[in-house]
């Protein structure tokens, strides 16, 4: 065993939830820091590849309701849309009806590059993630919407 990789403890030892907390966030940022340069490699960053990957899923949406789903605020977005409007990759259609909202809409040039970035982040994953055999996989994926019930329950109402 190479000096840089970490011996799972064993059944018997208990685990330190905030051990694990930690390595947690720190593979995050690991992840999050190898996909940002291959977004890089595309002319993309990681806020701009948000947009365009959820746009790619749903199309039409408001910048309200796109800051929802990327859980951030109306006003980090709105920047964010107009930089991406200028370069050509998402334009603003009129909501009939509504004066104030705008659907926000995939050039066929964003759309090119939201699927270039899907494909970069899936290689990634698949390179990654992949790797791993069926039952840890599945594991994985089980604790991980555990995981996720446990925020949920924790988030204010």
């Amino acid at each position: 065993m190479s000096e840089r990789q970490v011996r799972p403890a064993s059944s018997a030892e208990p685990i330190d939830p905030l051990r694990a907390w930690f390595r947690f966030i720190r593979l995050s940022r690991r992840v999050t820091a190898a996909v940002a340069g291959e977004l890089r490699e595309i002319g993309l960053s990681i806020p701009q590849f948000d947009v365009l990957s959820t746009l790619s899923e749903q199309e039409g949406l408001t910048q309200q309701e796109l800051a929802a789903r990327l859980y951030v605020t109306k006003g980090n977005v709105s920047g964010l849309i107009d930089r991406l409007v200028e370069a050509g990759l998402v334009e603003r259609r009129p909501i009939p009806g509504d004066r104030r909202s705008h659907a926000l809409h995939l050039t066929r040039v964003g759309a090119e590059l939201a699927a270039r970035g899907i494909a970069a982040q899936a290689a990634y994953v698949a390179r990654t993630l992949g790797r791993l055999d069926e039952a840890d996989l599945r594991t994985f994926e089980e604790l991980v919407l555990k995981w996720r019930e446990l925020v949920r329950a924790e988030a204010p109402t």
